[in-house]
C-alpha cells in the first residue's frame, strides 16, 4: 500500500498544527476514508496510554479519537518528556529509554529516525492516509541537523507540507515569509500551500494582504480559519487560557507545578459551569478554596521541594484547619506520603524526599514504568470510574487499606484519610467519566452536580473544528495535493 501522506507544519509553536491534524482526519473519516494521525516527534508532559502498552502524546490520542481510532504507539514513536530545562526522558515507540540532556538527544536523532520510518512504514500497510504534524517550526536552523520532526521528515518520506500560520499573535505575513525563506530550495518547494488560522473579523479585509502573499511566495492560500470562540481541544503541552466564574458553587485551586504533567486531568473542572478551576503560578497568591489538587509531576522531588519554596505546604495545613478538602493524582499522591525515595536517581540526584506526610505511606521510584488503561470504582460512593496510568513509583503503607478506588480486577488504588478530608490516587483522566466527577464534586460539598459527558465535548469539538475547516478551507485542493 503506498499511503497519500500530508505533513502539516508551522511558522511557530502554537500555530495551529494539533487542531488542524484534528480536522483533518475527521474529514476523511467522514468520507469513509482509512486515516491515521501521525507525529514523528513530540515534546510534551500531556501524555496518554496505548491501547499496546505504550505512551504517546496527549494530542496524538485526540486526533486518533478524530479517526474513531485507539491510540496507538505508531502515532507518536518519539516523545521527549522534560524533566529539567536541559533534560528529558526519551521515549521510544511507547517506551521509556533513557535520559539525555540536550546535546545528547541531539546527537541521537540520527538514530532515531529508522523508529520513526519502522512506525511510519507500519501505518502505510494499513491507511489510506496519514496525516503528519510536524513539531515547533521547520525554520529552528539550530535545530536541522538530523532533523526528524519537520522538514528532515518529510524529505525522508517525500511528502507535500502544509504551512499554518496564527494571525491572532500578529506578523502573520512576515512569519510565513521568513519561514520560507529560511529553508532550503528543495524543502520550499514542498511547501504546496498555507494555511491563515485564527482569524478575527471581516475575511474581505485581509483578502489584499492574501493577494500580495501568493504573489510574494509563489504558493496559494488554502484558506483562512476563524477563531472559534470557546473551541476544546486538549493542550499539547500549554496551560489553557483560564476564566474566573463569579457564580461558581465551588472554587478549585492547583499549584502550577515546574514539571506539571497531564494538566488535561482538569480540563472536565475547568469546563465545569459549577466549578471555578484556577491554577496558581509561581509567585502567585493563594486564594480560598474549597479543594486544592496537587497535580502529576514529571520530576516528583523537585517539585515537592517547590511547593514548600512557595509557601503552599502552610496553605495546604491552613486549608485543612478551615475543613477544605486536597487531592492529589500521581505525583501529587505522592507527594502526601511520608516519604519519596529516589534511589536509582531517576527523576534527578538520588536521594530521598519528605512528604507532606497526611498520609501514611511512602513511595520508591522504580525504572519500570506503569502504563496502564483501567477502571474501577470510587470508595466514596461505588461510583464507576476509568481513567488509565503513567508513574515510576511503588508506593506502600497502611493508608493503602482505607482505599480511594477498587480496580476492575479486584486491585486497589491509592488512599482516603481517615477524616475524609484526604484523597490520593495514580489515576489519571479521573473527572471525566461523569458519574466520578459527580462523586468528587459532592465529596468537596457541591449540590446539585451536573457533571459534563467530557468524551462527547471531546467529540464537540472536533465536529465543529471540522465543520468550519469544510467551511473555510479548499478540501478538494488539499486532497489533491496529497494524490499528486
Amino acid at each position: 500500500m503506498n499511503p497519500q501522506t500530508l505533513m502539516i507544519q508551522g511558522t511557530t509553536s502554537d500555530a495551529g498544527k494539533t487542531t488542524l491534524v484534528a480536522g483533518l482526519c475527521r474529514l476523511l473519516y467522514q468520507q469513509r476514508k482509512k486515516v491515521v494521525p501521525f507525529k514523528p516527534q513530540n515534546m510534551a508532559l500531556n501524555s496518554a496510554v496505548t491501547i499496546d502498552g505504550g505512551e504517546i502524546g496527549r494530542a496524538q490520542a485526540v486526533q486518533a479519537q478524530a479517526c474513531n481510532l485507539e491510540p496507538h504507539i505508531d502515532m507518536n514513536p518519539v516523545l521527549l518528556k522534560p524533566n529539567t530545562d536541559t533534560g528529558a526522558q526519551v521515549i521510544i515507540h511507547g517506551q521509556a529509554r533513557e535520559e539525555k540532556d540536550a546535546w545528547g538527544y541531539h546527537a541521537f536523532k540520527a538514530k532515531a529516525m529508522p523508529y520513526v520510518l519502522e512506525s511510519y512504514r507500519r501505518l502505510s500497510t494499513q491507511y489510506d492516509y496519514i496525516i503528519v504534524e510536524g513539531a515547533g517550526s521547520p525554520a529552528e536552523i539550530n535545530l536541522r541537523d538530523n532533523d526528524i520532526a519537520n522538514m528532515g521528515f518529510a524529505e525522508e518520506v517525500d511528502c507535500p507540507v502544509i504551512l499554518v500560520a496564527d494571525i491572532d499573535r500578529g506578523g502573520v505575513f512576515a512569519h510565513i515569509v521568513g519561514t520560507l525563506a529560511l529553508l532550503s530550495n528543495s524543502e520550499r518547494e514542498r511547501v504546496k500551500g498555507v494555511v491563515i488560522n485564527r482569524f478575527r473579523g471581516d475575511v474581505t479585509l485581509l483578502e489584499p494582504g492574501i493577494e500580495w502573499l501568493e504573489a510574494e511566495i509563489g504558493i496559494p492560500v488554502l484558506g483562512v480559519l476563524p477563531y472559534l470562540h470557546g473551541l476544546h481541544l486538549e493542550a499539547e503541552d500549554a496551560i489553557a487560557q483560564q476564566q474566573h466564574i463569579d457564580n461558581a458553587e465551588i472554587k478549585v485551586v492547583i499549584p502550577l507545578l515546574p514539571r506539571i504533567s497531564n494538566h488535561t486531568d482538569f480540563d472536565p473542572l475547568r469546563l465545569h459551569p459549577q466549578v471555578d478551576c484556577q491554577f496558581i503560578p509561581p509567585g502567585g497568591t493563594i486564594p480560598p478554596a474549597d479543594l486544592i489538587i496537587i497535580p502529576g509531576s514529571k520530576s516528583v522531588r523537585h517539585d515537592l521541594a517547590w511547593l514548600h519554596e512557595q509557601g503552599w505546604d502552610s496553605a495546604i495545613a491552613r486549608h485543612l484547619r478551615y475543613g477544605g478538602k486536597v487531592l492529589g493524582i500521581c505525583g501529587g499522591y505522592q507527594m502526601l506520603g511520608q516519604s519519596i525515595h529516589d534511589p536509582n536517581g531517576i527523576e534527578g540526584e538520588a536521594g530521598s524526599s519528605s512528604g507532606l506526610n497526611y498520609l501514611d505511606l511512602e513511595t520508591t521510584l522504580e525504572n519500570e514504568k506503569v502504563l496502564c488503561h483501567t477502571n474501577g470504582h470510587l470508595q466514596l460512593n461505588g461510583a464507576a470510574i476509568s481513567g488509565y496510568e503513567i508513574h515510576m513509583g511503588r508506593t506502600q503503607g497502611p493508608a493503602l487499606n482505607n482505599p480511594a478506588i477498587i480496580l476492575g480486577d479486584g486491585q486497589r488504588d491509592g488512599a482516603i484519610s481517615t477524616d475524609n478530608q484526604i484523597i490520593g490516587c495514580y489515576l489519571h483522566g479521573l473527572f471525566e467519566t461523569a458519574s466520578a466527577c459527580d462523586a468528587l464534586l459532592e465529596w468537596v460539598e457541591m449540590t446539585g452536580t451536573q457533571s459534563l459527558d467530557y468524551h462527547q465535548m471531546r467529540e464537540d469539538g472536533i465536529n465543529r473544528l471540522a465543520e468550519s475547516m469544510a467551511q473555510h478551507l479548499d478540501i478538494d485542493k488539499l486532497i489533491q495535493i496529497m494524490a499528486d
